[in-house]
């Protein structure tokens, strides 16, 4: 079993024929559209961890991209990412790559705009987060833009709520999705869960996590990019889409050194 079996059970408001997905869209627009003044003029847009390109799609539609290139390890999805485009109304030249976005820089040409969207990163740890930011600076023009969505686990689940040794993850007529703390990894900072099926407890996969923070996030990000501000879920006042994190003027030069020595 695999992360991408784990994602059949596990759906996210992402597909196109889901009215609830198709609302979401519409919302992930107005927040580009919010950010108007802060994002490159026309750019060339790059949805990284895209799934099925609603957020690159989003972005494309708000600052009328010429080209929307849409990337995930999962290629399963990728081809709905011209659904979205009907759905906008619009007609970008599309690119759709299976690949890792550790690599990113490696597998496409250059963008103006990237974002990560659908608060992604606890599949990464903090030795894959600085090859991302140095993957993404390489990936972008001289004044680009990386915009994340994300959200601070330390205080939302360690704090607010708790960490869970078994947990409930989703549940339908059908089965139950639950999952079991497994252990802690020091070296990498992530937490191991295994996935189970219910009812027969079929086992998923075993996956492990980084409870993020944003300020780590945004103390990364600063190494690799000259500007970076975070804007609030309340800044931009749009339901159902969390805090933003906003890097511009990426720093190519130390991008490729981090790069070549880590």
């Amino acid at each position: 079993m695999s992360l991408e079996e784990l994602y059949r059970y596990l759906r996210w408001r992402m597909e196109p024929d889901d009215e609830r997905a198709v609302g979401r869209f519409w919302r992930i627009v107005k927040v580009f559209e919010f950010m108007e003044g802060l994002l490159p003029e026309e750019p060339r847009v790059l949805d990284l961890c895209a799934g099925t390109g609603i957020a690159g799609a989003a972005a494309a539609k708000a600052t009328n991209a010429p080209l929307l290139t849409v990337l995930d390890a999962r290629n399963e999805d990728l081809e709905k990412a011209r659904k979205w485009l009907e759905i906008a109304g619009i007609s970008p030249e599309l690119k759709l790559i299976t690949g890792d976005v550790r690599e990113v820089s490696k597998l496409v040409g250059e963008h103006d705009l990237a974002v990560l969207w659908g608060l992604t990163m606890p599949h990464f740890d903090p030795f894959d987060a600085v090859r991302i930011f140095a993957n993404v600076a390489l990936s972008l023009s001289e004044d680009g833009v990386f915009v994340m969505e994300e959200t601070d686990r330390v205080y939302g689940i360690l704090y607010h709520i708790g960490y869970k040794d078994f947990l409930v993850e989703s549940k339908t007529e059908d089965h139950t999705i639950v999952s079991v703390h497994e252990g802690y990894n020091l070296k990498r900072g992530t937490f191991r869960r295994t996935y189970y099926k219910l009812p027969g407890f079929e086992k998923i996969t075993e996956e492990e996590y980084r409870l993020w923070d944003v300020a780590s996030q945004l103390a990364i990000g600063s190494v690799f990019f000259r500007e970076w501000k975070l804007i609030t879920r309340n800044e931009h006042g749009i339901n159902s889409v969390s805090h933003l994190l906003y890097f511009r003027r990426p720093r190519k030069n130390i991008a490729r050194g981090v790069l070549t020595d880590f």
